[in-house]
């Protein structure tokens, strides 16, 4: 079918859009990219843009040959991998009977929900109870707090709610229980929601910051985000007092990219889940 005037006209400038937002968002990760491998000099006197200028490794010589920072890099791998089959199997728990017609208080229970999305626990409070619970100083102070959000609940059971009925109905005749179905029928069929799931709950972890800034003392239990931290203040430190023979902004580079780049790496392969993602939930029967 042939395109109007206005339909190429709008495709036209809504591309045109989205490739100026993409650059606009690739940019800035080039333009870092290229002060951890240029010159310190060059990059004290504003040289660099987004080309490499005097190319050198050193930075990310003395990034890589860091123990914590790969310490730290397990720690999240863990946390993130541990957390998001967690998050999904107890999601994917709470979100299905919620789903269901013949769970007479799932709107009491969906409401309960979404206040904890409206109000925040207050901090004091929060705190005691994770101390309560023995989990300071633990690296599951990083998975169990964030293991459901309220948000990616509500997505997920809306999916659930798209389902045919009657493959739940046949099921039963056949004698399967609930759990059977869930596991057998409800979830294999849910694979890509569960795939936009996991990709949002495995960001949410990589960027833990909060949970390790409040709980967390072991400096060998620190995440990534909280290494980066220190490596930033630590190295505006040591070049201030001249003890460290790298400029800090390509340190800092450095470790910018070095914690980016893995779930960078891990984004090609779940892209197409993301723009199911984005209409998830959006249409219902």
């Amino acid at each position: 079918m042939k395109s109007t005037f206005g339909e190429t006209c709008f495709r036209l400038v809504n591309y045109t859009v989205l490739i100026l937002l993409s650059i606009s968002m690739i940019l800035p990760i080039f333009h870092v990219l290229a002060i951890s491998l240029s010159d310190p000099v060059a990059v004290d006197a504003h040289q660099v843009q987004f080309v490499p200028v005097d190319m050198t490794s050193a930075a990310w010589s003395h990034i890589v040959g860091k123990s914590d920072l790969w310490r730290s890099l397990g720690v999240n791998i863990f946390v993130t991998v541990v957390g998001t089959f967690l998050s999904l199997f107890f999601s994917s728990l709470l979100a299905y009977p919620l789903a269901r017609r013949d769970f007479q208080i799932r709107n009491a229970i969906m409401f309960g929900i979404v206040l904890t999305m409206i109000f925040q626990a207050p901090m004091i409070p929060y705190f005691l109870t994770i101390k309560a619970l023995g989990l300071l100083d633990s690296i599951w102070v990083l998975i169990i707090p964030s293991t459901i959000s309220a948000f990616n609940l509500i997505i997920l059971r809306t999916f659930f709610q798209q389902l045919p009925y009657e493959l739940e109905e046949s099921a039963k005749m056949d004698g399967c229980t609930d759990y059977g179905i869930l596991f057998k029928i409800v979830l294999p069929l849910s694979k890509p929601a569960l795939a936009t799931m996991g990709l949002f709950y495995a960001v949410i972890y990589w960027n833990i910051f909060l949970h390790a800034i409040l709980f967390i003392r072991n400096t060998k239990l620190y995440p990534l985000q909280l290494k980066l931290r220190e490596t930033i203040v630590n190295s505006d430190l040591a070049v201030n007092l001249g003890a460290m023979p790298y400029n800090s902004q390509t340190i800092q580079a450095a470790t910018i990219i070095f914690v980016t780049l893995p779930i960078l790496l891990v984004y090609p392969f779940v892209q197409k889940y993301f723009v199911k993602g984005a209409t998830l939930g959006a249409v219902k029967e």
